[in-house]
């Protein structure tokens, strides 16, 4: 047992358990409460617990010698939640959609960017993987800056599968494998490289759009004398990030009372207070000149100022 909140480990008798609170909750079958809910809105009629009409045969490959065996299909009863689910390439390729915002009313999309904010990591690194919620995310090493992708990976005897999106590019990839282990599992994240390379994302058309809030507020601030800047982005949001500089980050989303919460980054789950003269964010208090007099300094600014 791991200490709550303080570690993740990925667990498959977690989602066999998962099933059964499900169950238990609704009163019926998990798989029947994922098909009604779940997979049949989004269109996936494909995708069952055991399979139907044609299906690959799963192999295990021997690892000293180029020969195979048949792995056996079979019903894994109460740890099925965990990943018992035959599916197509189409039906996987719904689920993508669905991760990059065609939620199908099955979610509301606010819901899926909830799922997909990693926890557990500082995602203004170059590079990491974590959990969102139900999903992996993941930036690349070697992938632009910025570069975000969505997914998980699965497997089962005699199979694999991969599918990643990348939501800001509105792009997904996925593999499939009749086989035990072997797959590369870099190869969907390579695939989007690809694309990425051969076929650039055409943007909508730029449109103005209401800033969140007055302009006068938006631009440099500092935090002593390191420059930050606040920007209006898309979706309503507010991001803070060093300026000319690579640092702590966040975007923020408003709240009903007038205050803004982190979504990611450093300051994830903080509270960011709007004032002309500072922005007040967790103890850090961010001024409009490098030690504003004018301003709530933590500590006071010294009477003679810069010299």
């Amino acid at each position: 047992m791991l200490p709550a909140a303080r570690r993740f480990h990925y667990s498959n008798l977690g989602f066999g358990l998962l099933g059964e609170v499900v169950a238990a909750a609704r009163g019926r079958d998990w798989a029947d409460v994922a098909r009604d809910e779940v997979l049949l809105p989004l269109g996936m009629t494909r995708t069952t617990t055991r399979p139907s009409g044609r299906a690959a045969q799963g192999y295990a490959v021997h690892p000293w010698a180029d020969v195979v065996q048949p792995e056996p299909e079979h019903d894994a009863v109460s740890m099925a939640a965990a990943g018992q689910l035959w599916a197509t390439l189409a039906d996987l390729g719904r689920l993508g959609a669905f991760l990059l915002g065609d939620t199908g009313g099955v979610l509301s999309p606010d819901t899926v960017e909830e799922m997909t904010v990693p926890a557990g990591v500082d995602s203004s690194q170059p590079a990491w993987m974590a959990y969102g919620l139900g999903v992996q995310v993941h930036r690349p090493p070697d992938a632009p800056a910025g570069t975000v992708l969505v997914g998980h990976g699965g497997s089962m005897p005699g199979f694999l599968a991969g599918l990643w999106v990348d939501r800001a590019e509105a792009a997904g990839a996925l593999v499939l494998a009749n086989t035990t282990s072997g797959l590369d599992g870099g190869l969907p994240a390579a695939l989007l490289a690809d694309l990425r390379a051969a076929e650039p994302n055409v943007v909508d058309a730029w449109a103005p759009s209401p800033s969140p809030v007055p302009v006068a507020l938006l631009g440099p601030w500092f935090w002593g004398p390191t420059p930050y800047v606040l920007r209006a982005v898309p979706g309503g949001l507010l991001h803070l990030s060093g300026l000319g500089r690579p640092g702590r980050a966040s975007r923020f989303r408003p709240r009903p009372d007038g205050t803004w919460v982190g979504l990611d980054g450093y300051w994830a789950g903080e509270t960011l207070r709007l004032d002309p003269v500072a922005l007040n964010l967790a103890t850090f208090v961010f001024t409009r000149i490098p030690y504003d007099p004018a301003a709530p300094v933590p500590g006071g600014v010294a009477e003679n100022g810069w010299t």
